[in-house]
């Protein structure tokens, strides 16, 4: 205590300067239009930069709770969204059921420099994942869980060497099957498309009818660009994911509710 007072002694005057300034200054202000309306301007445009880097900064700090709350809306949506696509006439079916089931889930690990690239998810077994279910973002197709535990799944990805996926071209619906060659994370090779297809670079690649893992239709990428050697049937044809893996946080798990039915009579007919 006594330091403090011996402190204030010492500034005494300067105390006293300061508080004689700020008088001068509110008697300046609030007896002169002019700087009246100069001060209240400052003041306003200063207070509006606080509130702005204020929110700014609570923006950026609250940006993963943003993600994942759009992450589970859009859920939502797709989950809604498959409901109305149930015929009305069906007698096995009920009005509220659907053929697919979406899951939201957080991408714990994601390899994209690997020549068989798998993803881990932070969704198992207690949340109703199965193998064989199929994964997709926002953006397009991902890969498949082929390992699960109590609370995690995993399995590789579109841009996994041993994994294909059965692919179409929208426009024409002609199918084949959709590989990654281990070079680029970005790109994928389409294969089994006879050169009499008509093609042209942008066609939309999509999955097809015939996977048991995704909803026909959905998106995997764009035609990069495409050629054929001389003597040879089929295209060579790049594709363009839709999907970034770099920057993939957020996913989909799928699941096909006659996933078992379909891979019970594929086996019966082998």
């Amino acid at each position: 205590m006594r330091s403090l007072l011996h402190f204030l002694t010492r500034i005494y005057f300067l105390l006293l300067f300061l508080l004689l300034e700020i008088f001068c200054l509110i008697l300046i202000v609030n007896f002169n239009n002019y700087q009246k309306i100069v001060f209240t301007n400052s003041t306003n445009h200063f207070i509006g930069n606080i509130y702005k880097k204020s929110s700014t900064f609570y923006s950026v700090f609250n940006l993963k709770k943003i993600n994942s709350d759009l992450a589970e809306e859009n859920t939502r949506l797709r989950n809604k969204l498959e409901k109305t696509k149930v015929p009305n006439d069906t007698d096995s079916i009920s009005a509220d059921s659907a053929k697919y089931f979406f899951i939201a889930s957080k991408v714990i690990s994601n390899s994209v420099n690997q020549r068989n690239n798998h993803i881990t998810l932070d969704k198992g077994i207690k949340d109703g994942i199965k193998e064989g279910m199929g994964i997709i973002s926002p953006n397009g197709v991902v890969g498949i869980i082929t390992n699960v535990s109590d609370h995690f799944s995993m399995g590789p990805t579109v841009i996994n060497m041993k994994w294909k996926v059965s692919a179409r071209i929208k426009k024409n619906n002609y199918f084949g099957s959709l590989s990654w060659d281990g070079k680029d994370y970005r790109y994928a090779l389409l294969n089994e498309i006879p050169i009499h297809v008509k093609l042209n670079i942008g066609d939309t690649i999509v999955t097809s009818s015939y996977s048991s893992v995704f909803p026909e239709g959905y998106l995997i990428g764009k035609i990069e660009s495409f050629n054929h050697k001389e003597g040879h049937n089929f295209y060579n044809i790049k594709i363009r994911l839709s999907t970034n893996f770099m920057t993939l946080r957020h996913v989909n798990i799928i699941k096909n509710f006659y996933y078992k039915e379909l891979e019970n009579l594929h086996r019966n007919r082998e």
